[in-house]
């Protein structure tokens, strides 16, 4: 998968969960990909001080992230 490739299938990902961040006042911004497997974003809004982000990071967003493209090994909130 090309660099455009990834960076494209992140960002669906990222637009799938967007909609159930949204619900909840929050939101996901794709801040990088570094070597083609490990991919940092920032929760905004509501869901940087939440108490269940870190699930909603691997329940959710890493395990779309991964459905989209399965090279990716790490995924890291920056917030």
């Amino acid at each position: 998968m090309t660099t455009e490739e990834l960076t494209t299938n992140v960002l669906k990902a990222l637009e799938e969960v967007r909609p159930f961040l949204n619900s909840d006042g929050g939101d996901i911004e794709l801040v990088a990909i570094e070597d083609g497997k490990n991919v940092t974003v920032r929760l905004q809004g509501a869901c940087t001080n939440c108490s269940v982000s870190h699930m909603t990071m691997r329940a959710g967003i890493e395990t779309t992230i991964k459905r989209y493209a399965p090279q990716i090994e790490t995924v890291v909130n920056v917030g």
